[in-house]
């Protein structure tokens, strides 16, 4: 039991090592990008810099920039709701003496090994999404700067796309997918468990994330990537829409916040306000 608690304690520690120097990275990088300002574009917005190359800078090393601070990124902003996901995972295989790397079983000692493989499988999943959304953003921005009248429609697409966002939040689809990650991952784990089942495990979780808060995302690729208070938002309603008890009536209410700013966003850019 004193082997299991300070396992438990030593999980939780580097939990927060890992979160708290990704979000300080990930405050040094916004800060970084508002110093350098963005461009000026018809419409009266501003075109962020992450999806435009740097002074000297080839497309590919734009490309690996972006993924980094995507990555890290995410580790800032789904730590705090994946934690309790793994801590259930590392519950469901303790002390049952039946946990194993290849064909030997390891006991306890290697469950941190597990723990961080479904982790990384997770996050890859997360970096995947971040090289799928970097192309078309690029291509967007690219015709946004030679298309001034489709540069001037951009807020008012914004504030559609939020909108649309909040109104996922009142759907079914969202309630079901919310519903299999509060289960997962300790819901259909199979024993033994091995390196294998492990990463497979962390693809899963990470997948059902992702439909999970697609349009909370959503929200934050339209808004600015670097955007600290999108940024914050969209981590705060994904952690508690996850933990709270009341999960649907959580993602409801979050919702109804993001339909309220989107009207906002669209009365705004179309002058009336």
């Amino acid at each position: 039991m004193t082997s299991e608690r300070a396992s438990q304690y030593a999980f939780l520690g580097v939990s927060a090592l890992l979160f708290a120097a990704s979000a300080a990275v990930t405050i040094v990088c916004c800060a970084s990008m508002s110093t350098m300002g963005g461009m000026p574009m018809p419409g009266g917005w501003t075109m962020p810099m992450a999806w435009m190359r740097m002074p000297g800078q080839t497309w590919p090393g734009a490309a690996a920039s972006f993924l980094g601070m995507w990555v890290v990124m995410m580790v800032a902003m789904m730590l705090p709701s994946l934690v309790p996901m793994l801590r259930r995972y590392r519950q469901a295989f303790a002390g049952t003496g039946e946990i194993r790397l290849g064909p030997r079983p390891v006991g306890e000692r290697r469950l941190g090994w597990l723990t961080a493989i479904v982790g990384v499988g997770y996050f890859l999943v997360w970096a995947a999404f971040g090289m799928a959304a970097y192309p078309p953003g690029v291509a967007l921005t690219a015709i946004e700067m030679r298309q001034p009248a489709l540069a001037r429609a951009v807020p008012i697409a914004v504030g559609v796309v939020v909108l649309l966002a909040g109104a996922l939040q009142f759907t079914a689809w969202k309630a079901r997918h919310l519903a299999c990650y509060r289960e997962a991952p300790g819901h259909g784990l199979t024993l033994p468990a091995d390196v294998g089942t492990a990463w497979r495990q962390g693809v899963r979780l990470g997948l059902q994330c992702v439909r999970c808060c697609f349009g909370l995302m959503a929200i934050l690729l339209v808004i600015g990537v670097m955007d600290m208070r999108a940024m914050a938002f969209v981590a705060a309603a994904i952690t508690v829409e996850r933990i709270a008890p009341a999960g649907d009536g959580v993602a409801r209410a979050i919702g109804a916040l993001v339909v309220g700013a989107g009207l906002f966003l669209i009365g705004r850019a179309a002058g009336l306000g």
